[in-house]
């Protein structure tokens, strides 16, 4: 598989004068642009396995015929996962129970060097399986990888270890340790996530009062932003994104973050008065004097009343990875709110996709 590299400067452009179309009739200004390593920038990567009489390889599926092609490298892929790729496939051969049955491989790579490797079977995964896999991590360890191994079948899960690697990512002149748990969302694209943080850090620097941050995962942005406010509450309703963000705000000595396990619907039914919920017993929200909002939902946007919601703040930080539904967002926020700053953040080269984010200020 070989990567267009050479035209890669092009088609982020023709990124950028999109997406300054979409945004045109909001005025926004000129759109900072926020580039990607040309190879070896994704950090996670999952491949189904292809048995063929003896032998097994990875694969994947053409998108527009869905016809399997072969893969023994994939430069989209870190470096490390590349390693992995040729390593880990001939010491699978030496061991029939860990290849028999094995459909999928799911790789989770960090720029700290730890990874998170998931075998995922037709099958149901016995003690005899545990050991094979055992003497596996440790041959790879023997190698110098930082490997945990999971197991994965119908209704199981084993996990060797542990089921999280602890990312160290470089902000600002800082490193902070995020944890990232497998199976949960993390950025793909590590080297441009340490941009859009920066970017976001940048757009709050001097900012008065608290952040109020809708959707926090493992506390990703909420944790870098801290640093500008007072204080900052998230919320979250994945359970194991919220233990990982609990981790990384003591791991990372943050004192002003509080996490409340909530969707953002819940949370917007909560601070109208609508309902009242238990997990926010113990949590004064009149404490806070949150003047600025952040938001990173997922590709449908935000619904109406958690519009309303963010409308009531001064300034709205918006973090989108769908550009189309942003600019339907836009059409009710532009009514409130003027953007001061847009950028476009290139997580996925070679690709449509546009990830994106506007800095909004109170008319």
């Amino acid at each position: 598989m070989q990567l267009p590299t050479s035209q890669y400067i092009e088609l982020l452009q023709k990124k950028q004068e999109k997406l300054t179309a979409l945004l045109r009739p909001f005025n926004a200004p000129t759109i900072r642009l926020f580039d990607s390593p040309v190879s070896h920038y994704r950090m996670r990567a999952e491949f189904r396995i292809w048995h063929e009489q003896d032998d097994f390889y990875h694969i994947m599926f053409d998108q527009s015929t869905r016809k399997p092609y072969r893969v023994d490298e994939f430069p989209i892929a870190s470096r490390l996962i590349n390693q992995m790729m040729q390593t880990l496939l001939p010491l699978l051969k030496q061991q029939e129970i860990l290849y028999k049955k094995l459909f999928q491989i799911d790789y989770l790579s960090t720029l700290s060097n730890q990874m998170i490797i998931s075998l995922l079977y037709h099958k149901s995964l016995t003690e005899e399986w545990r050991q094979s896999a055992e003497k596996l991590r440790g041959q790879l360890i023997e190698l110098g990888f930082d490997v945990q191994l999971i197991g994965r079948a119908s209704k199981q899960k084993i996990c060797l270890e542990q089921d999280y690697v602890d990312e160290i990512l470089p902000v600002a002149g800082r490193n902070y340790v995020y944890r990232q748990v497998e199976n949960s969302f993390t950025q793909p694209n590590a080297v441009v996530n340490c941009k859009m943080l920066e970017w976001a850090i940048d757009c709050t620097a001097g900012s008065e009062g608290d952040l109020l941050e809708l959707y926090c995962g493992n506390g990703n942005f909420s944790i870098a932003l801290a640093q500008n406010f007072r204080k900052v509450l998230a919320t979250e309703i994945a359970k194991p994104s919220v233990a990982a963000a609990q981790f990384n705000i003591a791991a990372n000595n943050i004192n002003n973050l509080q996490i409340i396990r909530m969707s953002a619907e819940e949370f917007t039914q909560a601070m109208n008065g609508i309902r009242e919920f238990n997990r926010l017993k113990g949590i004064d929200l009149k404490s806070y004097e949150c003047n600025t909002i952040f938001v990173d939902p997922p590709r449908a946007g935000l619904d109406p009343d958690t519009i309303r919601l963010v409308q009531n703040y001064d300034r709205i930080l918006y973090i989108s990875c769908n550009p189309y539904t942003l600019c339907d967002n836009l059409q009710e926020l532009s009514k409130t709110h003027r953007i001061e700053k847009a950028a476009l953040f290139d997580q996925f080269p070679y690709t449509d996709h546009m990830e994106s984010g506007v800095w909004l200020i109170r008319k």
